[in-house]
């Protein structure tokens, strides 16, 4: 898995592209899904987000992807859970205080952030994790989300 999460870094850009070329898709299909009842969008999303995101980025289902702003780099594989930025600990080539033949996942978002359009994300703070949203899945919480923010802005 430490191979993919590292190909997915290095492939950072086109990663990018390719999840905002999907992100609309996803926003405009949020009514129907509404429609259908969040319970089984969200149990059909979650299988095919898990899956996905495993494969891609070795994802940990936290609920709360921040896999665009930070380089395409999950920042809950750091072992100490760590979503703003390196811990003290990362030693000076780069690899992890508590897993020392693993490279900090900072180091790793920064690289990644640096090759992306936009780059400038990896400098937002992200919130705490809420535990609650463990195992679920973040795309049709981010399509909710993203349809009321742009049916807010219409409506002004």
């Amino acid at each position: 898995m430490y191979q993919i999460r590292q190909w997915s870094v290095t492939h950072a850009r086109k990663l990018e592209a390719v999840y905002y070329f999907f992100e609309p898709f996803f926003i405009r299909l949020y009514p129907l899904w509404k429609a259908i009842g969040h319970e089984r969008v969200e149990k059909s999303l979650r299988v095919l987000e898990k899956v996905a995101k495993n494969l891609m980025f070795d994802c940990q289902m936290c609920g709360q992807c921040t896999l665009s702003a930070t380089g395409m780099s999950c920042p809950m594989n750091c072992p100490k859970s760590i979503r703003n930025g390196p811990c003290g600990g990362v030693r000076l080539n780069g690899y992890c205080e508590v897993k020392p033949e693993m490279r900090c996942v900072w180091v790793e978002a920064w690289r990644g952030s640096q090759k992306m359009k936009r780059s400038e994300s990896i400098h937002e703070i992200q919130v705490p994790v809420n535990f609650s949203y463990q195992g679920s899945s973040s795309w049709l919480r981010v399509a909710e989300k993203e349809y009321a923010r742009q049916k807010s802005e219409t409506a002004k």
